[in-house]
């Protein structure tokens, strides 16, 4: 039985026909634009986060990155949603983006429970940043499956190039 990365390998991400309206559709650059985006806003406000815990300074800051953080999660997701359909016909879980999706899930959950602490007066301010480190630990997690996933598309276009585009892709 083959092993669990052989069975994922062995099925390409994309079907041609999905490359073709994942290549044309809008959200593809905004998903580009939107996810390192959230990686700087994530390093930074990790950054007050964990100076706030340290030295008991800069709560404010602290959580208006959270909430910054928050919003562009929220957005993302709902413009990755869009993609999703976009490219599978599927607004989330598709096949291909399970794993990923139901990870997802869990990040949103956990940022929406500090926003509820924050507007509920709900736990102290730091258990509130605890909450805000959980959601961060559980992003770098998601955040490395789509690089994980994004990196597997690659390795299959180039075992099995069949476009101009698919070597343009891996030249990039």
């Amino acid at each position: 039985m083959p092993s669990p990365a052989r069975q994922a390998s062995a099925k390409p991400l994309y079907t041609p026909e999905q490359r073709m309206r994942r290549d044309a559709s809008p959200w593809t650059l905004v998903q580009g634009v939107l996810a390192p985006l959230q990686f700087v806003v994530f390093l930074v406000s990790l950054g007050l986060v964990l100076r706030y815990l340290a030295t008991g300074e800069g709560y404010d800051a602290a959580n208006l990155s959270i909430i910054a953080k928050t919003l562009v999660l929220y957005t993302i997701m709902v413009t990755g949603a869009l993609w999703e359909r976009d490219v599978y016909g599927v607004y989330l879980f598709a096949p291909a983006f399970f794993w990923e999706d139901a990870v997802s899930f869990i990040v949103i959950g956990l940022h929406t429970a500090y926003l509820v602490a924050i507007v509920t007066g709900w736990l102290t301010p730091t258990e509130q940043m605890l909450i805000a480190l959980a959601a961060y630990a559980t992003y770098v997690v998601n955040a490395a499956q789509f690089l994980l996933k994004l990196r597997a598309a690659r390795l299959q276009a180039a075992a099995a190039p069949g476009t101009l585009d698919d070597r343009l892709e891996l030249a990039s």
